[in-house]
Parts: C-alpha cells; sequence; structure tokens
C-alpha cells in the first residue's frame, strides 16, 4: 500500500511544472506582498528538487516516503524562512540538511536499541549464571553489582524485557 502511494504521488509530480529561478524570484516577490497562491506555487514548483535531492539519501535507513515528507516539510520552511539570494541553492541545503538529520537520528535510534538489546541479552545470561551458582533467583541488587550498575538500571531493563514480552504477547 505505501509503494502505491509513493507511486501516485511519483506521478502527481510528474505533471506539475518545475519553477526556474526566474519564477521563484518572480513568486518570492509575490510572497512578499502577501499572495497565498504564490508560495503554494513555490512549494509546488519545487517539489522535483526535493524528490532529486531524496535519491542521495535512500538505503540509508530511512523509509522512502519519510525522507520525501522530510525534503517537503523542509521545503515548506524553507519558502517561509527565504529572504535573500538564490532560492533553489536555499532549498537544496534546507531539504540536504533535514535528510541528513534523519539519517541520522534513524541510525541513532538503531545503535541506541542495539545496544538495550544487548544489555537485556547481558541480564538474562548473568541472571541465569547466577541462579545456577546461588541456587535461587537473584536479587536486583545482586545483579546490579555483578554487572556493574545501578539497581535503577537493572530495573529498566527488566521494565524494558516485561513491556517487550507484553507486546509480543498481545
Amino acid at each position: 500500500m505505501r509503494e502505491n502511494v509513493f507511486g501516485m504521488y511519483l506521478e502527481e509530480i510528474k505533471e506539475i511544472k518545475s519553477c526556474d529561478e526566474a519564477e521563484n524570484q518572480r513568486l518570492l516577490r509575490q510572497i512578499k506582498g502577501g499572495d497565498e497562491r504564490a508560495k503554494d506555487r513555490l512549494i509546488e514548483g519545487n517539489l522535483r528538487l526535493a524528490l532529486k535531492l531524496v535519491q542521495e539519501y535512500v538505503n540509508r535507513g530511512v523509509a522512502t516516503g519519510d525522507l520525501v515528507q522530510e525534503a517537503n516539510m523542509a521545503l515548506v520552511l524553507a519558502a517561509a524562512e527565504f529572504e535573500d539570494g538564490v532560492f533553489e541553492d536555499f532549498v537544496r541545503e534546507r531539504v540536504k540538511d533535514a535528510l541528513l538529520a534523519a539519517v541520522e537520528e534513524q541510525s541513532l535510534e538503531e545503535e541506541t536499541a542495539k545496544k538495550m538489546l544487548d544489555r537485556v541479552n547481558k541480564l538474562e545470561d548473568v541472571s541465569q549464571e547466577m541462579a545456577r551458582e546461588l541456587g535461587r533467583e537473584a536479587t536486583v541488587a545482586e545483579l546490579a553489582g555483578r554487572m556493574e550498575m545501578t539497581c535503577d538500571e537493572v530495573k529498566e531493563i527488566m521494565k524494558l524485557t516485561l513491556d517487550a514480552m507484553s507486546v509480543v504477547g498481545d
């Protein structure tokens, strides 16, 4: 379904005439005069540019549809914030910044998730090892001591494990 929506979006964009710099400048003057339709045309006329920039960030961990959304939001903001210079250059900078931020955020989220999974797995291993050694379940304090963590950190990992199990069980 999502790819279908993206395909329809691409078809719609083909029908929209791109703005050249002269049209961008004319529209920007009209926007300063309060013409909201000019702003809509400015955004619409630069959608292909935003989409072209998205291509550089495909297959970097963020869904293409999400990249397009980020690029389009950056384009809208660029249209609202632009003051002077070459509009296309301003759009390029804003869109690239937004796309890079999205890729970096996704990478950070994946790294954080991996670290948490590693901690969950380590806690499980240590817990099983201590249960064998002690002949009973280890207390949170004992687990924290063995893992060189605080009790609160161990409890947070346990909470994550329980939350994950409840999601799987639903």
